[in-house]
């Protein structure tokens, strides 16, 4: 499968994601309605998209501005090569 260039799949994609979100966020919360569960869901939410952020912007900007991190195997991959045992 070669790469999404069409502007509006790309623009549906990321909206299919932020409706996964929205259902999966909204369907945990209407199961166990309680301040807990809201604090604990919107801190996964804002540490994942800083997790994701860490790796897609501030290792190729600040870490290593030759390498193109292609997802996150990729990630793992690239720190297993640059960090040789012993």
């Amino acid at each position: 499968m070669g790469d999404l260039k069409d502007r509006r799949l790309i623009y549906l994609k990321g909206f299919l994601f932020l409706l996964g979100i929205l259902l999966a966020a909204g369907t945990l919360l209407l199961e166990n309605l309680s301040l807990r569960t809201a604090v604990l869901l919107a801190l996964t939410i804002w540490c994942s998209a800083r997790f994701y952020y860490f790796l897609f912007y501030v290792i190729q900007h600040y870490v290593d501005d030759k390498y193109r991190f292609a997802g996150v195997w990729a990630f793992v991959v690239y720190l297993w090569r640059s960090h040789p045992k012993g």
